[in-house]
């Protein structure tokens, strides 16, 4: 390991509906802001900038970047599909790290359209076309959407594999909106029974719900990195340092063992996971609240998993212990998740950073998990790459 590095400040909008939103531009910049006042310096400071959108055009960084101000500085565009905000805190991590550079904002937005996820471009190969075709060879159901059936598919093999039942989903989704209660940026406040959650409409019959799948959502996050010797010489805040952190794309296995986990990163998650318990020596028991990818329910399931907050086919029954929360061994989601706050697609990893780092420096309010001192972030995106970090309390 390298620099020690810190997050010095962030900055999170409120995650709202397409239509209900400021244009991207403003989404980026107010959140950058909101993570420079957080962090107690100007915008000349910043040395370098990483910006993470999914939908838009080239450059769309600079266009939120110099709304805040025009230094000069290297600005990176980042791509990595829902991983895209993970990933620019990725570059920011590395750039610390390695003593590139001393103080590195990483900044996530999206304006999305309402409905399903698609493509863009209709007249070239999509980067998915290898996971499409297995998924149709996998599961069918071609009268899905495509997103759907991908994590649908993923629950309909835990339940044929451990016996996990749509229930096991619908009590994810119900423990979301209780979370997301508590969250005044979160998209949805309304608390669910899981029989709220049984009864909306029907997508794939006994194995999901419209409820079970996260909404198409607009907003901005951002975070300030800073190396230690910065930090102490200027005076900043050092109270939460990332520990690790690892990145993983697929391996064979995600197409070779007709398995819809697989192909939608599942050993992804565990090997991203295993890095980084041993790049820390920390293990998942001695962590204290996650922020993990529930673009479905049935992918917090199996990232539960994944993640070894519980042993292979264990979900269920740390579902119904009620592990998965308050009084039990891990808070997954304290924020709501993407089930109840919304996925913005560039802007989810680092909204994740914005609820992780307040977590523990204990500023949570309402939604607090009590003496968390180790925190834990999954972001995955399909195509794919899966980010890994840990960050500790100092």
């Amino acid at each position: 390991m390298g620099n020690k590095v810190i997050v010095a400040g962030v900055g999170m909008t409120r995650f709202v509906k397409p239509g209900d939103n400021l244009p991207y531009t403003e989404l980026g910049a107010d959140a950058i802001r909101m993570a420079l006042a957080d962090a107690d310096i100007h915008y000349d400071a910043i040395q370098q900038a990483y910006a993470g959108y999914v939908y838009g055009d080239s450059t769309c960084g600079q266009g939120v970047l110099y709304h805040v101000g025009m230094t000069g500085i290297p600005v990176v565009n980042v791509n990595n599909n829902c991983s895209t905000g993970s990933t620019a805190l990725y570059l920011a991590r590395q750039a610390i790290e390695h003593g590139i550079a001393d103080c590195v904002l990483a900044v996530g937005f999206e304006q999305m359209k309402p409905g399903a996820l698609g493509n863009v471009y209709e007249d070239r190969p999509s980067p998915l076309d290898a996971f499409d075709a297995k998924c149709d060879e996998i599961v069918g159901q071609a009268e899905i959407p495509l997103a759907l059936r991908y994590f649908g598919g993923a629950g309909l093999s835990h339940m044929e594999k451990y016996g996990t039942t749509i229930e096991d989903f619908a009590r994810i989704r119900a423990k979301a909106s209780h979370h997301a209660k508590a969250n005044p940026l979160a998209l949805f406040r309304t608390e669910l029974s899981a029989q709220d959650v049984l009864s909306s409409p029907v997508i794939w019959p006994g194995v999901m719900t419209r409820l079970m799948a996260c909404p198409p959502t607009c907003g901005g996050a951002a975070a300030v990195l800073v190396s230690e010797a910065y930090a102490k010489k200027h005076g900043l805040k050092r109270d939460v340092v990332i520990a690790g952190q690892a990145m993983t794309t697929d391996k064979p296995d995600t197409f070779n063992t007709d398995d819809m986990m697989q192909l939608v990163g599942y050993s992804m998650t565990a090997d991203a996971a295993s890095q980084v318990y041993e790049q820390t020596g920390v293990g998942p028991d001695e962590i204290g609240v996650v922020e993990l990818h529930d673009c479905f329910a049935h992918n917090e399931l199996i990232t539960y998993e994944g993640l070894g907050l519980c042993p292979q086919g264990g979900a269920q029954k740390f579902i119904a212990d009620e592990d998965n929360t308050y009084g039990g061994k891990v808070v997954t989601n304290p924020s709501g998740g993407l089930l109840s706050k919304g996925h913005p697609l560039g802007a989810t990893g680092l909204a994740q950073c914005y609820e992780l780092t307040n977590q523990l420096r204990g500023t949570s309010k309402d939604r607090q998990v009590e003496g968390a001192r180790t925190a834990l972030q999954h972001n995955l995106g399909l195509g794919g790459a899966c980010v890994v970090t840990m960050y500790q309390a100092v």
